[in-house]
């Protein structure tokens, strides 16, 4: 049996069936390194006053034009915790709910300052992208980007 050790020292280059992390873990930290690096791109861009949480209201693709429980369904978070999250972004002026015609549902919106911040993350990522096809090499890094494409669309 592993123990933590020799699972933290394993080698990045390690085959794929020599055992634990496996993949869940893999991208699960990869997505902690990639969230990090946004969270201080946007500390850098001035963007402060933001709470990990309320991020994920803007994963791919932006909220923008959906109903709020279409939302709360997308980020797996409950409708009451969605709607929470929203009247805070709102108060922040990230986000706006409106309703297109009168007696319609409302629907959220982002504004002009969320817009800003999401080029903020969009920029970080290409960097992100650029840096491990360097490390890799981009041969690798785009199969490695078709690898991911392939399964995300099974879901």
């Amino acid at each position: 049996m592993s123990t933590p050790s020799d699972l933290e020292s394993r080698r990045a280059d390690a085959p794929a069936d020599e055992g634990p992390p496996y993949v869940g873990a893999l991208l699960r930290q990869c997505l902690d390194h990639v969230r990090a690096r946004i969270e201080a791109d946007l500390r850098s861009a001035g963007f402060t006053d933001l709470q990990p949480v309320q991020l994920a209201v803007f994963s791919f693709p932006p909220p923008d034009g959906v109903r709020p429980s279409d939302l709360a369904r997308r980020i797996r978070m409950s409708r009451q915790a969605t709607n929470h999250i929203i009247g805070q972004l709102e108060a922040l002026g990230y986000l706006e709910r409106r309703a297109e015609k009168k007696g319609e549902r409302r629907l959220i919106y982002l504004t002009p300052r969320s817009w800003g911040m999401v080029k903020v993350v969009h920029a970080t990522l290409l960097e992100i992208q650029a840096e491990w096809a360097a490390d890799i090499g981009t041969d690798r890094f785009n199969d490695f980007m078709t690898a991911l494409r392939r399964f995300a669309s099974q879901q």
